[in-house]
């Protein structure tokens, strides 16, 4: 619209999700990281624009705004293949918690479901046997009824197919090359990370295998926002994180993940050397010395 007329582009405002639709390729952003050993990390927020513009209450505007701008992100990086092209690439999404990580896990497979290139060919128009139908409205139902689809069967028998926007491929998920519904989580899983604050309850979601698709754990991280504002007493940020564990909702090893291994993973996978010369060092080549044994349950194990 720019290009065309500077007046309308400042009216049809268009955010960039960075994977789908996008007007640049990123594929050598992402090819870059690698090389470099960087993990891409989000932080961005959602407020003052969509249905977070309240001009009087803070709390309306603040709650989900993290979130919701990882998950736009997060689902474009997704859709747009960008996991299956580089397998290596680790991303991180801070402050937003882990929740809308796990409802677009579970909405992402239940997508596929009924989405995939087999379901929409299943249920294209021009599958329909018209003939049977007609003879079963006929049998079945009454005058309005069989009057209502006697006028419909000639647009029934010739489906016009428009193809939206010029789409010739209709299969939302063809640049993930999904082979199984188990395919659908591992290329979520691997390579995303969701940075965590210590009082959120919804951080057990994350390693729930009876609620995540395929006995699945995302790959939570604790993010202490020690700085913040609002954190009255450092002290207390670590013990406020470990209440999930005194309430039943993660066990020890979760809580493990949840604080120094998925953190060592998220950096470590991405730059073995990564730690090097610091005071968790050791235990971190540790760690990734043992890691198949330590492996995050995911879909993989």
């Amino acid at each position: 619209l720019a290009q065309k007329d500077l007046s309308l582009a400042v009216r049809f405002g268009w955010l960039d999700p960075l994977g789908l639709d996008s007007a640049y390729d990123y594929d050598p952003v992402w090819a870059r990281c690698i090389e470099l050993g960087v993990a891409p990390t989000f932080h961005t927020g959602s407020r003052r624009y969509g249905l977070r513009t309240s001009p009087s209450n803070f709390v309306y505007n603040h709650i989900g705004h993290f979130g919701a701008a990882s998950e736009a992100v997060c689902k474009a990086l997704y859709l747009g293949g960008v996991t299956r092209r580089f397998p290596d690439l680790r991303v991180a999404f801070l402050e937003g918690g882990v929740g809308w990580a796990c409802q677009l896990l579970n909405d992402l497979v239940g997508h596929w479901a009924k989405r995939n290139r087999d379901a929409l060919e299943a249920t294209k128009p021009d599958n329909l046997r018209v003939d049977e139908l007609l003879a079963f409205v006929r049998e079945y139902g009454d005058d309005t009824a069989i009057g209502a689809f006697e006028a419909r069967v000639t647009r029934l028998e010739s489906p016009r197919l428009d193809l939206v926007g010029g789409i010739a491929d209709l299969d939302d998920f063809s640049a993930c090359r999904i082979s199984d519904a188990a395919d659908v989580a591992r290329l979520f899983v691997d390579n995303f990370f969701f940075g965590c604050e210590a009082d959120d309850p919804m951080n057990a979601w994350a390693f729930s295998k009876a609620h995540n698709p395929s006995g699945s754990q995302l790959r939570a991280l604790f993010g202490s926002d020690i700085g913040h504002f609002d954190v009255l007493d450092m002290a207390d940020v670590l013990p406020e994180a470990y209440e999930l564990v005194e309430h039943g909702l993660i066990d020890h090893d979760d809580f493990r993940r949840f604080v120094f291994e998925n953190p060592v993973r998220l950096w470590a996978e991405s730059n073995p050397h990564f730690f090097a010369g610091t005071a968790v060092e050791d235990a971190v080549t540790e760690l990734l010395a043992t890691q198949d044994a330590m492996a995050i349950p995911n879909v993989r194990n």
